[in-house]
């Protein structure tokens, strides 16, 4: 038994129909995201207090922690201050956005977002100790990681050119350094030798990331290699990467300098959530794990010579948190609504 075609003036209607639901339902996307993006504009009851005023990177009289505000509002995604030693009171808001930051000896690394209509394009901006904008170079992929050196003379950045985790394999980076004096840019890393075991090493996979300085010259870095990460040495007069140490990712230096805090790939987890926060003491080359227990993925910032500072996934976006360097402890949260932390003083 053959079914009827139907009418013509009933599939007209049938598509009409059709259209308007596709029609409803995209505006009704549209709708909510536009109502999500005005609800992120507005402060959240019982949110930190954020006020805009003057920010500046001196070395201030009370120690301040600086950072990214992530709180909804107006001044989110924005340079704020807190003094150190009230991190959970108001936030002084310098109106200049980042998405990654770092500040050292009156000099600011500003990982900014450009955002164009069809795709958005990234910079690295130098700030002055007002935060005003002194250099600008043009950035290959997603910011991720970014450092200035304890003079405030070199900053580093790293981005992703491919991928945007590094929770996989399949992903690539860039790492640059500049002077900020003179502009002198080393766009890529990898184009230093490696010296890996003590011998020259050349391979098409090495990736360079997570810049920690030591002076103006000297710096650690993760490189990546074979499907191992190491610990390296740079040196910017040679141009060399020394390997020193496996299974080190994203090192940051302590203010002594005798240990580099990192994340490090633990066995029997998620492929997703691999690393676990530790510290390595550069005489000994011992490990000692922190006691946060939860993944890591971050660039830890040392706020003093026993306690780490790290990101951890928040209600809007992250939160901070401390740990002692030592492995003793518990993990605490410090404040809530914030990512990408220096400290001034």
């Amino acid at each position: 038994m053959t079914t009827a075609p139907l009418p013509n003036r009933t599939r007209v209607l049938i598509l009409l129909v059709a259209v308007l639901l596709l029609g409803a339902v995209g505006t009704g996307a549209v709708l909510w995201a536009a109502d999500r993006s005005a609800e992120r504009d507005r402060p959240q009851a019982g949110g930190p207090v954020v006020t805009r005023g003057e920010v500046t990177l001196k070395d201030p009289a009370t120690r301040q922690l600086v950072f990214r505000n992530m709180a909804w509002g107006p001044h989110r995604d924005e340079i704020v201050t807190v003094p150190a030693g009230h991190p959970d009171g108001p936030r002084t808001s310098s109106g200049v956005q980042c998405l990654r930051f770092y500040a050292a000896a009156g000099t600011g690394i500003c990982l900014r977002a450009d955002r164009g209509a069809l795709q958005d394009t990234y910079r690295a901006v130098v700030l002055d100790d007002h935060l005003r904008e002194l250099r600008s170079f043009p950035l290959a992929g997603i910011p991720t990681r970014s450092r200035v050196s304890p003079s405030g003379h070199l900053a580093a950045w790293t981005v992703f050119v491919s991928g945007d985790s590094y929770a996989g394999t399949e992903f690539s980076t860039r790492t640059s350094i500049v002077d900020v004096r003179d502009g002198d840019l080393r766009e890529n890393l990898e184009e230093f030798d490696v010296i890996k075991d003590g011998r020259p090493y050349r391979a098409p996979d090495v990736n360079i990331w997570g810049v920690t300085f030591v002076d103006d010259n000297a710096f650690y870095a993760t490189a990546a290699t074979g499907g191992r990460t190491y610990l390296v040495r740079g040196d910017l007069g040679a141009r060399t990467l020394t390997t020193l140490h496996q299974n080190v990712e994203c090192p940051s230096l302590s203010p002594d300098g005798t240990r580099v805090a990192y994340k490090k790939r633990v066995s029997g987890v998620s492929e997703d959530a691999p690393w676990r926060l530790y510290v390595l003491d550069l005489a000994t080359m011992t490990e000692t794990a922190t006691a946060e227990q939860r993944s890591i993925d971050d660039q830890a910032v040392w706020s003093d010579d026993h306690t780490l500072l790290y990101a951890m996934p928040g209600d809007f976006g992250a939160d901070l948190w401390t740990v002692p360097a030592d492995g003793t402890g518990a993990a605490q949260r410090l404040l809530d609504a914030a990512v990408a932390p220096a400290y001034l003083g």
